[in-house]
């Protein structure tokens, strides 16, 4: 109360200064929580691309050792080989699996014997051996037969020098070993994507020791090798880049999303592919916004220290607040106290009713049976009017619910018919009273002496407006037996021409026709105001000090 300004700027300085402290730690947590998940997933592609090369490796192995107890290699057999060493759908991540025969010079015609057919217009052998180097090793067969495997077909691929040299690692060493980024000559003349080939070789039997016969081995496009082994370990949200050897961006063999993005954070590992070392990267996607938790830590943390500078004002206020509630509690009991009366003289209204209808029943009764059973019917039908009012919270009550709650009794019957018809109108409390106990009345009538009393009787309730202020009900009765001219006069018609008629403050015509019984009432149509209480709830607000003014 003394500083009403310093406090709340005081506070909001505070919990801001602490949200952000909160938020700084929260996002150094996640970017540790990060780091770890990364290296975990370096780890986990890493391991993957070396389970799908030593795979492929370990098919190599198996064929080397099968081919070099063969003394003649042809495609049938190799076909079959394949087929049989195969053990999956698919190659590993390989182009395929081939066989190149070691050519040295004289042995063309061997090589052209067992060579698998190449395309029309294609050399058999190229490029041919020219002295330059002391044996070729061209592909002799290459499965799957397909048209991109066609194209290698004959190749040397000794006279090219980095095959060369991971050819000849392989014989020194009798161990699958893999190339350096190279283009396969399965992409074609105007193919760029890099790849890499595994080489493993087979001897045979020669006088002094062995003799390299050729090489088995599995050409790999880099982007498939790194999508079969991504089927193994998916790589989610993370990048993946494939390097020959170091990670100098021509080195580059496959990435697994395009390039050009700026990586938040990123793990190295080198991986032994068929003896030769190869590079995996794997890095995260730079997320420059707040991570979920921290911007949900920094709203709350605006809202607290928001709300939180407006206390002073509400407690400034509430002394305010706690008068404006007095008055309005006092005007409350007020209008209790108005409802208390009003319901009083209500209980006086229906116990003078009681009361009449209690006389004129023990006027007209002619012993204690008939005297209980017209005072039940009679409290019985302000009772269904009663819990009519009830239900409508003693405010307007529809003039159709009140006869039907009166009639319900002969609705069911098939003997006779009831025709109610008219608009929709509300009626004051004592009007729908009034209303009920003539129903009820007319209906007992017609029950013992009129058209409800046999077979073909109907009733017939209409009513209408006369004018905005009142409404006009007639009750008529057909089909039953003729009413007698000489008959005397009834509690009914006493209740109806007397007490119904005082309480609507509109005269009754009850007519006796020989045809049948007719009754035409005139209500007032009111629009009762609710009590104060009632009026605030409805509208659901509370009234002010200043509603109390207006």
């Amino acid at each position: 109360m003394r500083f009403p300004r310093a406090v709340p700027v005081g506070i909001f300085v505070l919990i801001m200064a602490i949200t952000i402290l909160s938020v700084f730690v929260i996002q150094r947590g996640e970017g540790q929580r990060q780091a770890s998940q990364l290296q975990s997933q370096g780890l986990a592609i890493s391991s993957a691309l070396e389970r799908r090369a030593n795979a492929s490796a370990a098919y190599l192995r198996a064929g080397a050792a099968l081919l070099a107890t063969l003394d003649e290699i042809d495609l049938t057999l190799f076909r079959r080989f394949v087929s049989e060493l195969r053990l999956d759908a698919d190659y590993r991540g390989a182009e395929g699996i081939g066989w190149a025969m070691v050519v040295r010079p004289g042995e063309e015609a061997s090589f052209a014997a067992l060579a698998q057919p190449v395309d029309a217009g294609q050399p058999l052998l190229h490029p041919a051996l020219d002295g330059s180097r002391p044996f070729a090793v061209p592909v002799t067969l290459l499965q799957p037969d397909t048209e991109r495997n066609r194209r290698a077909l004959g190749f040397d691929m000794y006279s090219e020098p980095q095959r060369r040299a991971a050819m000849d690692k392989a014989a020194a060493n009798a161990r699958p070993t893999a190339t350096g980024k190279v283009v396969l000559v399965q992409e074609g003349n105007d193919g760029e994507a890099p790849g890499f080939l595994i080489y493993m070789p087979v001897y045979e039997a020669a006088p002094g020791g062995r003799r390299l016969r050729g090489f088995i081995y599995s050409p790999f496009n880099a982007e498939d090798f790194l999508a079969s082994a991504l089927e193994l370990e998916d790589a989610g949200q993370y990048g993946v880049r494939l390097f020959d050897g170091s990670g100098d961006a021509e080195n580059l063999l496959a990435a697994n999303f395009a390039d050009g993005g700026v990586a938040r954070a990123s793990v190295s590992e080198t991986v032994q592919i068929a003896n030769a070392p190869f590079m995996v990267q794997v890095s995260l996607a730079e997320d420059e916004g707040l991570s979920g938790l921290s911007m949900a830590t920094l709203i709350f943390g605006l809202l607290v220290a928001s709300l939180l500078m407006f206390v002073v004002r509400i407690l400034t206020h509430q002394a305010r607040e706690d008068e404006a509630s007095l008055e309005w509690f006092e005007e409350q009991a007020s209008i209790r106290n108005s409802l208390t009366r009003e319901l009083n003289h209500r209980v006086k209204n229906t116990l003078a009713n009681v009361l009449s209808i209690i006389a004129l029943t023990r006027r007209r009764a002619q012993g204690l049976e008939d005297f209980a059973d017209g005072l039940d019917g009679r409290v019985r039908a302000l009772s269904a009017t009663h819990d009519l009012l009830t239900k409508s919270d003693w405010g307007t009550t529809p003039l159709r619910a009140v006869i039907n709650a009166e009639l319900i009794p002969y609705a069911n019957d098939t003997d006779h018919e009831l025709d109610i018809r008219g608009p929709d109108i509300q009626l004051a409390p004592n009007d729908a009273l009034s209303l009920g106990l003539a129903v009820h009345e007319l209906a007992t009538n017609a029950a013992k002496y009129g058209a409800l009393s046999q077979s073909g009787g109907k009733v017939t309730v209409r009513w209408e407006l006369v004018n905005e202020t009142l409404v006009r009900v007639q009750w008529k009765e057909t089909g039953g037996p003729a009413v007698p001219q000489d008959r005397h006069r009834g509690f009914g018609t006493d209740l109806i021409e007397r007490i119904v008629a005082h309480e609507l403050k509109n005269p009754v015509k009850l007519e006796f026709a020989p045809e049948g019984v007719t009754c035409e009432l005139f209500i007032s149509v009111r629009e009762p105001s609710e009590f104060a209480m009632r009026a605030a709830r409805a509208a659901g607000r509370r009234r002010t000090p200043a509603d109390m003014e207006r």
